[in-house]
């Protein structure tokens, strides 16, 4: 099963595409899908969208796991990445994938067993749990693979 994890943004959506062969899961592939500050939000959201629908038809998932908007102290900002991850869950829609969202803690719970793990050991995780020789860079991807990792663990 091929699963795509994406992690939303508006300036930085993280991707990440894994592959769960039995109880062996690797990294397929990771990156990031960035837009121009300068450039008005509305062209942001369909770089955004078209992103995502070039990595679906590349790697073809199963299923998609995304994260869950939890907590922002910035309402501007939970606004315009709740924009984002609209784009990203109608795009996804449009290809009649699954998906399977999670929160945070969710998140670090799969991959660390620790619902309060930071940033650091999250990253240093995914590396061994995927069998990388580096933390992926930037920060989006190694969290996109993350929430790619909980959809093979928990998006049953």
């Amino acid at each position: 099963m091929i699963i795509l994890g994406l992690d939303p943004g508006y300036a930085t959506v993280g991707y990440g595409v894994i592959k769960k062969e039995g109880s062996k899961i690797s990294a397929v592939a990771f990156g990031i899908i960035k837009t121009g500050a300068k450039m008005a939000f509305p062209k942001r959201l369909l770089e955004i969208a078209g992103g995502i629908d070039e990595i679906i038809k590349k790697y073809k998932p199963e299923m998609v796991a995304i994260e869950k908007l939890f907590f922002f102290k910035n309402q501007k900002t939970a606004i315009d990445v709740s924009q984002a991850r609209g784009a990203m869950v109608l795009k996804v829609a449009e290809h009649h994938l699954p998906v399977k969202e999670f929160t945070p803690l969710e998140v670090k719970q799969a991959i660390t067993g620790y619902g309060r793990a930071d940033k650091r050991q999250m990253q240093e995780m995914v590396k061994v749990l995927f069998g990388l020789k580096t933390i992926p860079k930037p920060d989006d991807a190694a969290d996109a693979l993350a929430i790619a990792y909980t959809g093979a663990v928990f998006g049953k």
